[in-house]
């Protein structure tokens, strides 16, 4: 393997492409009618019986059955991590993980590469056009915006390239593939675990205040507001107008996004929104930067714990801080080796030039608003955590350092969520 170390050589959101071996093994795996052949098997090689989203875990066991595949494949694989800034987990685990399930399903060092784009769309395109000049035969790639998404794609199409849009869907051209967490269910977590919040914390008449995330920027932003409104509201609008109640007796105070996902515009807005509108009780974050940022809000104007939700995703280790003092309801987990051997397994079946089971594209994925294409997608299931299930969750897989964790929250209150530092 070998690495980028431009930029500060830290790594975070992965992105990552797939292709196959030939343009009509490309257009097999996405449903082209040019396709000739839809066999599952490559030469000698099969594609692992039953295998599916649910084959993967925490000891990576299933990647061994991929050394078939792996043998039977041409080229390498490219792979493009983002930026090292949008969240942790890019940093301390995409990378690893992604090494691990390439190692684990039989790759030599010299059979992929990992680049980080440094968080610049030139960089970011200038990697796969690296790649491609090399001869990749899978790109997979965690687009920074959907403009370099669409670049990136246009780019591996125009060479017979597939690709593989990890974390964030790219919907532009015919041969690229999704690999991720279900969105929507991200944004019903959310607003299911909002909901169970208003309860258990006591909040009557909820006067509630939606703070999006980049919907500007992301399509992942809109899926996620989608899945929580259509829990509070009844549909997929986003954002929300203001003053809408609904039957439970809530009213929508506001809604607005936080553009680029930056979590000290996301404070200001809310800041401004709290000042204008006191009455607020009540709040529904896209992540747990936002949540945060609301927080820090909070805390600075007397707020104490369990008087105003907010809400999350990532279990970062400061929203799972938040979730344990009070402050913050529950985080969306996503658990990120799930989704690096789900990416590396459709990258090895597309390079060797064989057709991903339905098990495994096991559903497809369009823009939530505007023009673009369908694309074949493989969706992982999310959890939503609270201090009821944190200890068999992200402390057992050591996405939070329990140590760490309870550093910052105190020993006693560790313990009473069944947290051992």
């Amino acid at each position: 393997m070998r690495i980028d170390t431009r930029g500060s050589g830290r790594f975070t959101r992965a992105t990552r492409w797939s292709a196959v071996v030939g343009v009509a093994a490309v257009a097999a795996a996405c449903g082209s009618s040019s396709t000739p052949s839809s066999s599952s098997s490559s030469g000698n090689a099969t594609v692992p019986s039953g295998l599916s989203i649910k084959s993967f875990d925490s000891g990576f066991s299933v990647m061994s059955q991929l050394k078939g595949l792996t043998a039977a494949g041409k080229g390498m694989v490219g792979v493009i991590l983002p930026d090292t800034t949008s969240s942790t987990r890019y940093v301390n685990f995409d990378l690893p993980y992604l090494t691990k399930a390439f190692t684990e399903a039989g790759y030599s060092s010299s059979q992929f590469k990992i680049d980080n784009a440094q968080g610049n769309d030139a960089t970011e395109l200038a990697d796969a056009q690296a790649d491609i000049t090399l001869g990749v035969s899978v790109l997979v790639f965690d687009p920074l915006d959907s403009t370099v998404g669409a670049q990136i794609q246009a780019l591996a199409q125009s060479h017979g390239v597939a690709a593989i849009s990890y974390d964030r869907a790219t919907f532009q051209g015919t041969n690229t593939y999704y690999v991720s967490f279900d969105n929507v269910q991200v944004g019903k977590l959310i607003g299911t675990g909002f909901q169970s919040c208003l309860q258990a914390w006591g909040i009557t008449s909820p006067k509630i205040f939606e703070l999006d995330g980049g919907e500007d920027t992301d399509p992942n932003a809109v899926s996620f507001a989608q899945g929580y409104n259509s829990v509070l509201w009844g549909n997929t609008t986003t954002p929300e107008t203001a003053g809408m109640t609904n039957s439970q007796g809530y009213t929508l105070v506001g809604d607005q996004i936080t553009p680029n996902w930056v979590n000290a515009t996301g404070g200001t807005i809310f800041q401004q929104q709290f000042t204008a509108h006191p009455n607020i009780n009540a709040t529904v974050e896209a992540n747990d930067g936002l949540a945060n940022a609301v927080i820090t809000d909070l805390k600075n104007g007397g707020v104490a714990p369990k008087k105003i939700p907010t809400t999350g995703q990532d279990a970062t280790l400061l929203g799972i801080e938040n979730v344990l003092q009070g402050y913050q309801c529950g985080s969306v987990y996503k658990a990120v080796y799930l989704e690096a051997q789900d990416a590396v397994a459709l990258a090895t079946i597309l390079r060797a030039g064989a057709t991903p089971p339905p098990a495994l594209v096991n559903s497809t994925t369009k823009p939530s608003k505007g023009a673009g294409s369908t694309e074949p997608a493989s969706l992982l299931t999310p959890q939503w955590v609270t201090t009821s299930n944190m200890a068999s969750t992200v402390i057992k897989d050591q996405f939070v350092s329990a140590s760490t964790l309870c550093t910052a929250v105190g020993a006693s209150v560790c313990s009473a969520a069944g947290i051992t530092p």
